[in-house]
Parts: C-alpha cells; sequence; structure tokens
C-alpha cells in the first residue's frame, strides 16, 4: 500500500508542511502528498501552482472543482476520497475538533490524524523531543500538535526543569510576547502592544495549560503559569522565562545544558529581527525548525543560585512543522520514524 500524506490547509503551516513532504518524500518513505484547499482565488494561484509542479496533487469539493480548474489547476481527487485514500491526515485549520467530529472519526482508511495547537482536546499532546516516549503504536490515533510557544515552553522545561527525566524546579514563570502577525497576513495587526486576559486561574494562559498536559502525558505535573501580550511586529515571538530550582545551580552549568539538547539554539544575538533573519537566509521557508532560540547575553542567575532568568525566541511555527513532520511518520512506521526525520536535521540549528 501507498504511504499517502493528506493536509488540510494551505496557511501558515499547511503550506511548508506540504513542501517539506514533497521536497523530502523519498526520505520520509512518503509515496503521494496531496493537499485540500476549500477556496479558489487568483491572488494565490502561483501559490497552489508551485505546489503542485514539485509533486503535490489538489484535492477540494465537488462543487469548487470548476473554478479551480479556470484558474489553471487540475483537480486530482474530491475532498472526501483525498481523505479516505490518505494514511495521515494533517488538519492545518482552525476547525480540527469540527472536522474530527464531521469526517475523521468516522474514516477507517487512515492510520491516524493530526491537528495544529489551536485545537485542544483533538487528541495526545505531542512535541518533538519531548514526549516521543508516551506514543503508543496502534493506541493514539488523534495527535495534537501543541503551538509554537508551547513547544518553547516545552523544551525551556526540559532542559532547564528537569534532569535525567525528573523535575528539578519548584515553579516556572513565562511572558509570552507574541508577534501581532505571521508576515504573510495583512489582518489582525495590532498598531500597540496589547495584553491579555489570565483565562485560567491555575496557568493564566493556554500556553501553561498546554505544557502541563504535555508534560501529564509523562506522567509529570509541573507548576506554571504564563501570562501573554501582542507587540507590534511580525518577526518572531519571543518569551521572558523564570525557574524556581530546587537546588542551586551557577550559569556555565545551565549553558552546558542547554548545549547537549540538539533541538535547543543559541545565540549571542538580542534582537529578533536578526534571528528572524537568519531563518530567512538558513531555514526552510524561512523557518528554524529548533525549538527554541536562547539568547545568552540575557541568561541571569538570581537567588543564590535558586532562579534562572531569560529571553528566548520562538521560530515561528517552525518547531510545529518538525513534530508536524514527525508525528505523521510515526503514524505511518513508529520502528523508523526518528530515522526518517534526520533529514530535515540540517534545518535544526544549535548556533545561530
Amino acid at each position: 500500500m501507498k504511504n499517502i500524506v493528506h493536509i488540510v490547509g494551505t496557511g501558515t503551516i499547511g503550506e511548508p508542511l506540504i513542501g517539506l513532504f514533497t521536497d523530502f518524500k523519498q526520505h520520509l518513505g512518503i509515496d503521494e502528498v496531496t493537499f485540500h484547499k476549500r477556496t479558489p482565488m487568483k491572488t494565490e494561484r502561483a501559490k497552489v501552482a508551485h505546489l503542485m509542479s514539485r509533486g503535490a496533487h489538489l484535492a477540494t469539493e465537488d462543487d469548487k472543482s470548476a473554478d479551480f480548474e479556470a484558474l489553471g489547476h487540475k483537480v486530482s481527487y474530491s475532498a472526501q476520497e483525498a481523505m479516505e485514500r490518505a494514511t495521515v491526515v494533517i488538519d492545518c485549520t482552525p476547525a480540527g475538533n469540527e472536522n474530527k467530529e464531521t469526517f475523521y472519526k468516522h474514516l477507517k482508511g487512515p492510520r491516524g490524524f493530526l491537528a495544529q495547537g489551536s485545537e485542544f482536546g483533538f487528541g495526545k499532546m505531542y512535541a518533538r523531543g519531548i514526549n516521543d516516549s508516551a506514543l503508543i503504536p496502534g493506541e493514539d490515533r488523534f495527535l495534537e500538535i501543541v503551538s509554537c510557544n508551547t513547544h518553547n515552553l516545552a523544551i525551556l522545561i526540559k532542559t532547564l526543569g528537569m534532569v535525567d527525566d525528573k523535575l528539578t524546579m519548584d515553579r516556572a514563570q513565562f511572558v509570552c510576547m507574541r508577534r501581532s502577525n505571521d508576515i504573510s497576513q495583512t489582518k489582525d495587526f495590532s498598531p500597540a502592544p496589547t495584553v491579555g486576559r489570565h483565562d485560567d486561574e491555575e496557568f493564566g494562559t493556554h500556553h501553561a495549560r498546554d505544557v502541563f498536559h504535555l508534560y501529564e502525558t509523562l506522567n509529570l505535573r509541573p507548576k506554571v503559569f504564563s501570562s501573554a501580550l501582542k507587540l507590534n511586529t511580525q518577526y518572531m515571538h519571543s518569551v521572558w522565562f523564570n525557574f524556581e530550582l530546587t537546588k542551586p545551580t551557577d550559569k556555565k552549568t545551565v549553558i552546558e545544558h542547554l548545549k547537549e539538547n540538539p533541538l535547543v539554539a543559541l545565540t549571542e544575538r538580542k534582537s529578533a529581527n536578526e534571528v528572524f533573519s537568519f531563518g530567512r537566509d538558513h531555514g526552510y521557508y524561512g523557518r528554524i525548525l529548533s525549538q527554541t532560540v536562547i539568547s545568552t547575553p540575557t541568561l541571569a542567575i538570581a537567588d543564590k543560585g535558586k532562579e534562572i532568568v531569560g529571553f528566548c525566541f520562538t521560530p515561528q511555527d517552525g518547531n510545529s512543522l518538525l513534530s508536524s513532520v514527525a508525528g505523521a511518520i510515526w503514524l505511518m512506521d513508529p520502528t523508523h520514524a526518528s530515522e526518517r526525520i534526520q533529514v530535515l536535521k540540517r534545518f535544526v540549528f544549535q548556533e545561530i
């Protein structure tokens, strides 16, 4: 049987995912890549044509086929047919939970389904390099790829608040300073810094809530709290962190721990535009696939060695892309997933 990846949506996560699977399908063990686009648009004709020229096959609703063909696109499958014949379906829309109830739960062909971080409750939470050991072959068919900022918080906890898979922190606090919107988007730009509400009494915002539930899959319950605000920039998310430890440490030891994790990038840079520019020049679709970028000049040790404080950058959905590919390959072939994903190692940086 063919290994077929079907991606729903062509936005800021869907488009680069289609590219990743088409460009590296031979290394990833993929035979065919299909994608679903709902709305035919002249402004996106070039994008769709380019994805198809690289080998991806377009699927849409029956009543939209003629409109896509009028734009010069060949429609290979109906939306329903593409889902039914897929080995794995990756939903990159804000309607993942709705689509699960309407379509995915009733499909018997695919081995599994993935949705993105906005779709809380879709399935078992997953982040590459955090809870791979929690995935159970044959049982976990629905995976939620946590958000890019949740990836960042998760890797910070793993490298700064844990030793040998055990928590060594009393508490961690985070302030997620989110970019206003993606550079590809023209709507919802914030003209000034806008603070967010603390909707969750225990966790503050969904970032800490999600990272808590992510670690709960490993039977760990970190004490975490997060705040969020939106900045008037399109470059990158930034995160301020504060870890209260059970035992004192020093800056040299902290940096050594960070260097030991291949998914962590370190930089002497303090400006988001410089890190963003590095991703544009050296990343995939302009994205670094590392989990976080730590600004080492901002690291500080306080309270006689029992607090770690600093800033880091969240690589523009790159970490979510890596986890989406890893999760999809795991659903297809749990035995060789880690080996196959190494083809993307060139975009995972440890120094920027």
